[in-house]
């Protein structure tokens, strides 16, 4: 495999990126409050907007509508907020029971209620008996199934309120993950940032910690709140991939036969794609792979790109003419580390994908990869 061009690498790296998200497993989220509970706020804060313009409902039952878009592998199971004096608080429990029950009875995954969130909403200024004995009977009878639930006090612009909240709720000593208050808006008044939103990393980080680990990519995918969540997770796919590497490496590769390593990290960006849960093209990851391990040839890791991307490793013998493992190391995590600090610029919305197709964005592309290999 002494030659691989930019345009077969980036059409590799594009069809192992559409593979990679859709194998995603599907991640089912039952959210449940009472009217005015913030549960849409919530959702679209969490998740973005354009799952809630997309997402389409469909019955599943009386009490709850499954929410969905074609191109998530992401459901929330919804109830419309009900009363604690009507009828409806049992008939939601039955119905969120009954949802669970189906899920494992038909051993799929894909069908399984995951987590259910339960929502209050701080501002409404007390929490009802009747809402408190609904929670004690709904969570004991879930404790059979042992589907994770957390409680999150929503609109929790008041700290103190919402602290006092969480003691009262926690004294109860409910078979519940996790208590979270949650300001998921800024809190705005007369034109006025009073309270800053807060919260949502603290939910996205325990969603991780109680979903299984055959969803922890999906979650990582679908939601949109916490940045330095999903940049974490990446650092784990980069250090797999570096240990790949170094194996491919352990016995000493010729630059002209370094394209061995192009599948491994053709894995790692595309992986790493699927966790940010960013559209990209095939432009944009021509950009990138020419930027980087392309060395603006027309070949990726040929002789000359690799004799010129290794001369920015600290302490590498490029007269050796080889690269072994601790090469094959240094470059894979470099070029991830860089790939990632993209992912980020492109999440925070500093660049678009389509400005660093241009020559402007591939040269911002190969400043970051060479700050990244200078480091090693």
């Amino acid at each position: 495999m002494n030659e691989l061009t930019v345009d077969q690498a980036a059409r590799t790296a594009l069809e192992e990126i559409r593979k990679r998200i859709s194998e995603l497993n599907k991640i089912n989220i039952a959210v449940v409050g009472k009217t005015g509970s913030g549960k849409s706020t919530l959702i679209n804060s969490v998740f973005g907007k354009e799952f809630a313009k997309a997402a389409v409902g469909e019955p599943v039952t009386t009490e709850f509508c499954r929410y969905t878009t074609p191109d998530s592998p992401l459901a929330i199971y919804d109830s419309p907020g009900f009363d604690m004096s009507e009828n409806r608080p049992v008939k939601v429990r039955e119905g969120l029971i009954g949802l669970i029950k189906n899920g494992i009875e038909k051993r799929d995954m894909d069908q399984a209620i995951h987590c259910i969130w339960y929502c209050i909403n701080t501002a409404a200024n007390r929490v009802e008996p009747a809402e408190l004995e609904w929670l004690t009977e709904f969570t004991e009878e879930n404790s059979k199934y042992n589907v994770p639930v957390i409680v999150i006090l929503t609109q929790s612009q008041d700290e103190e309120k919402a602290a006092e909240l969480k003691r009262l709720i926690d004294s109860k000593n409910l078979k519940v993950k996790k208590v979270i208050p949650v300001l998921a808006r800024d809190y705005v008044l007369r034109g006025q940032v009073i309270v800053s939103s807060y919260g949502l990393d603290e939910l996205v980080a325990v969603m991780g910690a109680v979903l299984p680990d055959d969803l922890q990519k999906t979650w990582q995918h679908v939601q949109k709140a916490a940045l330095q969540e999903k940049v974490k997770f990446a650092q784990g796919i980069i250090a797999t991939n570096a240990a790949a590497a170094a194996a491919a490496g352990a016995i000493p590769i010729p630059f002209s036969d370094a394209a061995v390593l192009v599948p491994i990290q053709t894995t790692m960006i595309a992986e790493i794609t699927a966790v940010f849960g960013i559209g990209v093209s095939k432009g944009f990851i021509s950009a990138f792979i020419s930027a980087t391990i392309g060395a603006s040839t027309a070949t990726v890791l040929g002789r000359a790109a690799v004799r010129s991307v290794l001369k920015l490793i600290p302490v590498v013998n490029v007269a050796a003419g080889v690269v072994n493992a601790a090469v094959a190391s240094s470059l894979t995590v470099a070029l991830g580390n860089a790939y990632v600090l993209i992912m980020k610029k492109i999440f925070t919305g500093e660049f678009t994908t389509e400005q660093l197709e241009t020559a402007d964005g591939r040269k911002q592309i190969e400043q970051i990869f060479r700050s990244e290999l200078e480091k090693k």
